[in-house]
């Protein structure tokens, strides 16, 4: 037994020191410098946008409604249907109108009739005053009384044909393609004469609609181009900036920016989300970076640069430029900046960056 214990202390005393100095050269063994990715700072000015959200709307928009009331009889499109030029949207029921119809007609009669008493007269007196039988003024009251017969009638003819115009208006007709954006009004319902019921959207016109704030006004003056992108499109199209509301919401205070894109992109549609991107006036001397370049831990916004693989902290001076870049101040021209991983580095640590797998 005690020999035993002897041969497992002997090889404790061997093995140990063995296994200890082979974890000291592992410890030993430099890391390899991480891997950064970089950007080389330009130099001059940069033109500085600012970025708005908006979305597509039809340049025209009616709030159709009918000409004369009554109780809606059928309804015929929803929101979001799409319809042509002549398609009937809702018809009211015709029976009040056929009424004033059937009225106007009757009165057509009557004046009818008392144009037929009135000429007869005029003709019996005309014959009486011929043979010196009547006095001129017993004439001059018959041809009163004909032509004020004629001139009711005229107005009965007038009145009997509008009332045959409001039999048509009964049908609530599409007056150019578009899509219905609202509905107002369902079966059953009595409306007005005047009352809106709906709102059609032409889709011949599309533009972009987005609202600015009263102090970047400038930004985005009648006739400028702006660059308009859509979330759910690749392409970026050009706009025009047509109309600008000459006063602000009231509630959000901001004003209303029409824009206009002569040549629209391949699947744009009414009520997509697009993102207006404008110049704001002047330049701005510095290098446009991404927002992840900025690294701060206290007041001042810094980046790191690479000087000889080693990255070192830089303060600089920043100006927001959108969601996802920004304008950076204070770096010298052609200086290799971090624009990942910021906040995982050291200062002077090591690094290794896309020019040295070149």
């Amino acid at each position: 037994m005690r020999n035993n214990w002897r041969w497992v202390a002997l090889f404790l005393c061997v093995c140990v020191p063995l296994l200890l100095s082979g974890c000291g050269k592992e410890e030993a063994k430099e890391a390899k410098a991480p891997f950064v990715k970089t950007q080389r700072a330009g130099n001059g000015a940069t033109e500085q946008m600012a970025v708005y959200a908006g979305s597509v709307k039809a340049r025209y928009e009616t709030k159709m409604s009918f000409q004369v009331g009554g109780q809606i009889l059928a309804r015929n499109v929803e929101a979001g249907s799409r319809v042509r030029t002549g398609d009937v949207l809702m018809t009211i029921h015709p029976r009040d109108v056929q009424q004033q119809v059937n009225q106007g007609e009757a009165q057509v009669a009557s004046a009818r009739a008392q144009l037929d008493l009135a000429q007869a007269n005029l003709s019996r007196y005309t014959q009486l005053y011929e043979e010196e039988a009547i006095p001129a003024a017993v004439l001059d009251q018959y041809q009163t009384n004909y032509d004020a017969a004629f001139a009711a009638y005229q107005s009965a003819l007038a009145q009997a044909a509008q009332a045959h115009n409001s039999l048509g208006y009964t049908s609530l007709v599409a007056p150019a393609d578009g899509v219905i954006s609202s509905v107002s009004a369902e079966e059953g319902q009595v409306v007005s004469a005047g009352q809106a019921v709906l709102v059609l959207s032409r889709t011949d016109e599309l533009e972009v609609e987005i609202d600015v704030p009263e102090n970047h006004l400038r930004d985005v003056p009648v006739g400028r181009s702006v660059q308009v992108a859509f979330w759910a499109l690749p392409e970026k199209a050009e706009g025009t900036v047509r109309e600008v509301s000459p006063m602000a919401d009231a509630v959000s205070r901001t004003y209303r920016v029409r824009i206009s894109l002569p040549n629209p992109p391949q699947g744009m549609e009414l009520g997509m989300t697009a993102s207006v991107e404008a110049a704001e006036p002047g330049s701005v001397e510095g290098v446009a970076l991404p927002m992840t370049a900025i690294y701060q831990t206290g007041d001042a916004p810094q980046v790191w640069v690479v000087r000889d693989h080693v990255v070192q902290l830089q303060t600089v001076q920043v100006t927001v430029r959108n969601d996802h870049e920004v304008i950076v101040r204070g770096v010298e021209p052609g200086a290799l900046v971090v624009v990942a991983g910021v906040h995982k580095l050291r200062e002077g640590q090591k690094v290794r960056t896309e020019d040295d797998d070149t």
